[in-house]
C-alpha cells in the first residue's frame, strides 16, 4: 500500500533513507535552501515556499491556492510504488496540513473526520495549517468538511518538533 511520510526537516535524510520513498514534497518558508537528498531525483522534488502563518503578516507570505494546487497536482502524478515524503521546518503545521490534504484528495471516498483522527492518533502534536486546509477543502469539493475535521482535533500538543510519522493510504 502506498505511504505518505512526514518529518521535520532534521529528521529528513534518515526519513528519506529509511523509507525509500522516491518522491518528496518540501513546504518551506519562501527563500530558505533545503539539500534534496541524492536518493530522490530532481523531477520527483516539489519545492512550496510560504510561511507557516494563516493571516497576511508582514514580510511573510501565507499559503496560497498555487501552493495547494501544487501540492494537489504533484500528489496525484505520484505513481504510488514508493513511499512519497512531506516535511516542513517542524513537521507540526505545514507537512501535517499538506499530508491530510493529499489524504483526503487521494482517498475520496474516506470521511474527513476519520482521516483527521488517525492524523491525531498518529501525530500527537500536529497542528495543520488551516489556511492551507480550508483552500485544499475548497479545491477538492469537500464543502467544508476537512476544515470542520481539523478544527475538531483542535491544536496539537506542544513540541519543538514533530516526530516522524506515516499515513498508509487505503
Amino acid at each position: 500500500m502506498p505511504t505518505l511520510h512526514i518529518c521535520p526537516l532534521s529528521r529528513l535524510p534518515e526519513t528519506v533513507a529509511a523509507t525509500g520513498a522516491s518522491h518528496l514534497v518540501t513546504l518551506a518558508t519562501l527563500g530558505s535552501t533545503v539539500e534534496r537528498p541524492a536518493a530522490i531525483r530532481p523531477e520527483h522534488h516539489l519545492r512550496v515556499g510560504f510561511s507557516d502563518i494563516v493571516a497576511p503578516m508582514e514580510g511573510h507570505l501565507p499559503p496560497g491556492e498555487a501552493h495547494v494546487r501544487a501540492v494537489l497536482d504533484f500528489v496525484a502524478a505520484w505513481p504510488r510504488e514508493k513511499p512519497m515524503v512531506l516535511h516542513c521546518y517542524a513537521g507540526i503545521s505545514r507537512s501535517t496540513a499538506a499530508a491530510f490534504a493529499a489524504s483526503c484528495a487521494l482517498q475520496p471516498d474516506r470521511d474527513e473526520a476519520e482521516l483527521a483522527r488517525e492524523l491525531r492518533r498518529l501525530a500527537p502534536s500536529a497542528t495543520p495549517n488551516r489556511l492551507f486546509v480550508e483552500i485544499a477543502d475548497r479545491l477538492l469539493g469537500r464543502q467544508g468538511r476537512m476544515s470542520a475535521a481539523i478544527a475538531e482535533i483542535g491544536r496539537g500538543a506542544e513540541a519543538f518538533e514533530g516526530t516522524p510519522f506515516q499515513f498508509t493510504l487505503a
